[in-house]
């Protein structure tokens, strides 16, 4: 469901996925995001090139969806030295088809930091196309609104109010461990 249809867009990217033989004897593949493809087609796993023992798969095209509310993030991520767009990946439950199932496409850093910090997707970082760089900076020419800072004042305290039963002998508290036995013993009952 969309909030704001006027403030939303979106783009199919196919998600180019490389096989390569893996570096250690216990890894026989490393997989590996390298690039994506703007308006792609869907695709399930389907062999694009073959380079000796490299295989580039076109693995599967997912949505890139621009919200309103993430221009920040989208000018903070076209500001980077090198604009991308961040492929979150997740090992695959099925033992016979390809070993990663791909989540999402984004084009915010700071969905691909929250996704990153649960530990469990992998996250690719690909170089954003031309074609792809301004059709992102196009949305966020749109839609952004600066944003003013406003410095919040400090709550003032008042120190002249007498809070009652802090420090007052007569009134029983548990956590004086530093009463006397016979003291506790009248003032507990």
């Amino acid at each position: 469901m969309v909030h704001n249809p006027a403030r939303y867009e979106v783009l199919p990217l196919g998600v180019v996925i490389r096989r390569t033989p893996g570096a250690t004897r216990w890894a026989k593949w490393a997989w590996k995001a390298v690039a994506v493809l703007p308006g792609a087609s869907d695709a399930d796993w389907r062999e694009m090139r073959r380079e000796g023992d490299a295989v580039e798969y076109h693995a599967s095209t997912l949505l890139l969806e621009l919200h309103g509310a993430e221009t920040d993030a989208y000018l903070h991520g076209l500001a980077a030295r090198t604009p991308s767009i961040y492929v979150v990946l997740r090992e695959s439950d099925n033992v016979d088809g390809p070993p990663l199932d791909a989540l999402l496409v984004t084009a915010s850093p700071y969905e691909a930091q929250d996704y990153a910090d649960s530990g469990e997707e992998i996250i690719e970082k690909v170089p954003m196309t031309e074609g792809l760089i301004a059709f992102v900076q196009q949305f966020v020419e749109t839609h952004h609104v600066e944003e003013e800072f406003k410095k919040r004042r400090r709550d003032r305290i008042r120190t002249d109010r007498v809070e009652h039963g802090v420090g007052d002998p007569r009134i029983p508290q548990l956590n004086d461990v530093y009463t006397a036995p016979q003291m506790r013993k009248g003032r507990m009952n």
